[in-house]
């Protein structure tokens, strides 16, 4: 049975693998290779992932399938400039092999109850052009887009 919870410390190891599946996936879609530049997390994803579990402003949560961790999620509390809180979701990734069988569901209603308890006025999350199923999941679960990035790059661009 799929479900979500909190992430522990018990889970990092897991996530870890998981957010290196998720830099795999991502990077050589369209606008992933500056996604890995410049979004995705630094590693060791293991210190990394795990400062956030002691943050105040930050939620981590996972999606089993029988209690087995196959996804995971962090969203961000950010402070806005008229005092209001942001909810950003940063990371949401679930195993290819476990998907479609509602992880994704079940982890981002966690992450939208936790926007909801800390008073958010909106919940935001970054999708890549090139991620359609990213889009179409969202969608879904009732986001909507509020901005689009145009991005351009120069024919001739150093060090690549």
């Amino acid at each position: 049975m799929e479900h979500a919870r909190a992430a522990c410390a018990d889970d990092i190891a897991e996530i870890a693998l998981l957010a290196q599946l998720l830099l795999d996936e991502l990077a050589p879609t369209r606008g992933g290779a500056l996604w890995a530049r410049r979004e995705r997390r630094d590693g060791p994803y293991e210190t990394t992932y795990g400062a956030l579990l002691t943050r105040d402003d930050a939620f981590v949560v996972v999606g089993t399938v029988h209690d087995v961790v196959v996804g995971f999620g962090v969203v961000l509390a950010e402070a806005l400039r008229d005092g209001g809180v942001l909810g950003v979701i940063t990371d949401l990734f679930v195993h290819p092999e476990a998907r479609s069988v509602g992880v994704g569901e079940a982890m981002i209603g966690c992450l939208v109850a936790y926007c909801t308890e800390h008073h958010c006025v909106g919940i935001d999350a970054l999708v890549l052009p090139g991620h359609r199923a990213a889009k179409n999941f969202f969608e879904e679960s009732g986001f909507t887009a509020r901005a689009l990035v145009m991005h351009h790059k120069p024919a001739s661009v150093p060090g690549e």
